[in-house]
């Protein structure tokens, strides 16, 4: 078999050195460009000495972004950049007939005006939009098959979508007043020099942060707007735990029949577990947990696997939905990896087991 050719713009960040490393093994794929203005010039092996036992990673030198350059080099590109910075590399990359698989937030939205309202400038490239497919693999498969423009999720966003998506297209719960509490490794902020990520600073200490209108909201709302068929609004609070990744989510829904005893409880949580099986049974990469089994960060740190449970509670009334997942792989560059494995044809698993 003929190795595909990848890029990665990018590549010397948290969820670019994971694309490096899950590429570097992958059966199907040939690394052979690997950008960073930062370290231009050095190897893989000198800038992420824990690459150094690969043979490629001795020879494969960091370069300079050249969208033309890395065109005529690659058959896939993939963006691990900042938004508003990837939106200018995925055009002439998609102009030279390069498939463009972004891991920032520059083709996530349909809508040019909500992108400004979240993002705070203009979108660069406004025109794409209609044709990139949000990387949801267990969500949007078929449609990701096509596509040659990918939007990879965030971490946070998969956490909360791949739980409330099928429970809103089965109408098992109101798709109002919806509440997302989710706690995310420093690693989600990614790799800077900021004060409030210092180690002195993170450690021993939980906090929320961007209160109370986070940039993932526009996603969120977006996509679970898409399965309900209806505008919905959620409340969403991040928390920032002295771990290094994973995400926890915990989601508080209004199941759209109420229970009053345990009979119609047990009939609830049987349609509950029955949607969930049809979503995500034969999924490689969706745990759906049993018995008393609740997610676990431990449980998925390093995979590509997102954890789900869920409990009704006869005391309130509500369904309680809970997640676990890696922020960089399944919430980052596996689950853009995923996708690849998709579009080009290889088993969807490939180079993530």
């Amino acid at each position: 078999m003929n190795l595909k050719r990848v890029a990665i713009i990018g590549a010397s960040g948290y969820s670019g050195e994971e694309l490096v490393r899950l590429l570097l093994n992958h059966p199907h794929v040939e690394l052979v460009a690997v950008t960073s203005r930062q370290y231009a010039g050095q190897t893989l092996a000198q800038v992420f000495p824990k690459f150094a036992g690969h043979s490629h990673a001795k020879t494969l030198h960091f370069t300079e972004p050249n969208a033309e350059l890395l065109a005529k080099q690659a058959d896939v590109v993939f963006l691990a950049l900042p938004h508003g910075v990837a939106a200018e590399y995925a055009m002439p990359l998609l102009d030279a007939g390069r498939m463009v698989i972004d891991l920032s937030a520059d083709f996530r939205l349909r809508s040019a005006a909500v992108y400004k309202e979240f993002y705070a400038h203009d979108h660069p490239a406004p025109d794409l939009l209609d044709k990139a497919v949000y990387g949801l693999p267990e969500i949007y498969r078929d449609e990701i098959k096509k596509s040659v423009l990918i939007a990879s999720p965030g971490c946070y966003p998969t956490s909360i979508l791949l739980p409330l998506i099928p429970l809103l297209m089965a109408e098992l719960i109101q798709p109002s007043g919806i509440i997302a509490d989710s706690l995310s490794g420093v690693s989600g902020a990614g790799r800077k020099a900021e004060a409030d990520y210092l180690f002195c600073e993170c450690n021993e200490s939980v906090r929320p942060y961007g209160m109370p209108k986070h940039r993932h909201l526009s996603e969120i709302e977006e996509q679970l707007s898409f399965a309900a068929e209806t505008r919905v609004t959620i409340q969403f609070t991040p928390h920032l735990i002295p771990v290094n990744r994973g995400i926890l989510t915990t989601l508080y829904l209004m199941p759209e029949k109420s229970f009053s005893d345990a009979a119609e409880m047990n009939a609830l949580n049987e349609q509950i577990a029955a949607c969930y099986a049809a979503a995500y049974g034969d999924e490689p990469f969706v745990h759906l947990l049993e018995g008393k089994n609740l997610p676990d960060t431990k449980n998925v740190t390093g995979t590509n696997v997102i954890e789900i449970a869920w409990r009704l509670d006869p005391r309130t009334g509500r369904l309680i939905v809970m997640s676990a997942e890696d922020n960089l792989i399944k919430g980052a560059s596996g689950q853009a990896i995923q996708s690849m494995n998709l579009v080009c044809g290889f088993p969807e698993t490939a180079g993530l087991v």
